[in-house]
């Protein structure tokens, strides 16, 4: 069986393949609080759609990972040092040339697998809709397993917290430095209406939090991390099987 990766693959395997799904992992580098790498999301989501496309290959889906694009729209954390930052119209012209690309080549439908929750691809597909014919979609892991997930298993923040962390610690834990973690704490805006959340904001880290992580990663385990692993790799590789065999037509997705 061909290699999911187009990283990996040559000339020779490609030139005659015939591909359905292209999946681009979406990530960002920035501090994850202490403990963590700052190529968090885009390890974490890497592997996820690396095994997801595995898996739908392995049950008869036609699917090719692209590179992954390891910086993200961080706007919002550059007071921390070395984070890498891609405002929102980067990421536009990058994903037009991108879907161009694989428009050219054949290739009619797209699954970006977000891996950070600053990365906002919304107005991207509006954006786009009518003006290519490449069927666009995204995953985002902790959107979805959340929901399927028992009480001890749920999240105690939304970056570097426990889930977070314990999917590191069972991906790459050698990356991993619990010994610095801190418990993640935040401060509480003025603003009722934000704190009651039918207001939105855009949150300055470097007052929100102390070191850029949000919510308490010290009981984050490693087999925690598997099960929410492999939970998200089954719902992404269900995803590319059926939309692998879903044929494009005037009506289509309805």
């Amino acid at each position: 069986m061909n290699s999911p990766n187009l990283e990996e693959c040559n000339y020779a395997t490609m030139k005659n393949r015939h591909v359905e799904v292209a999946v681009l992992p979406f990530g960002a580098t920035e501090p994850h609080s202490l403990h963590l790498p700052y190529g968090n999301d885009t390890l974490t989501v890497t592997a996820m759609a690396q095994s997801a496309c595995k898996k739908a290959n392995e049950q008869g889906a036609s699917v090719l990972l692209l590179p992954s694009m390891p910086y993200g729209v961080d706007t919002n954390l550059m007071a921390f040092p070395f984070t890498m930052n891609c405002s929102p119209s980067t990421h536009l012209a990058l994903m037009q040339d991108l879907i161009d690309s694989l428009e050219h080549h054949g290739i009619h439908k797209l699954v970006i697998a977000n891996g950070h929750g600053g990365n906002e691809f919304g107005f991207i597909l509006r954006e786009l809709f009518g003006a290519t014919s490449v069927f666009l979609s995204v995953y985002e892991w902790w959107k979805t397993v959340v929901d399927n997930l028992s009480p001890e298993y749920q999240p105690t923040g939304d970056h570097a917290d426990d889930m977070e962390t314990s999917i590191s610690l069972y991906l790459f834990p050698h990356l991993v430095d619990m010994s610095v973690a801190d418990d993640g704490a935040t401060k509480s805006c003025r603003l009722e209406a934000v704190r009651k959340g039918y207001v939105k904001i855009t949150r300055p880290w470097h007052l929100l939090t102390r070191n850029a992580g949000v919510g308490d990663p010290r009981q984050a385990t490693a087999k925690k991390g598997e099960k929410i692993f492999n939970l998200a790799v089954d719902q992404l590789a269900a995803y590319l099987v059926e939309l692998s065999a879903a044929e494009i037509d005037e009506t289509f997705p309805y």
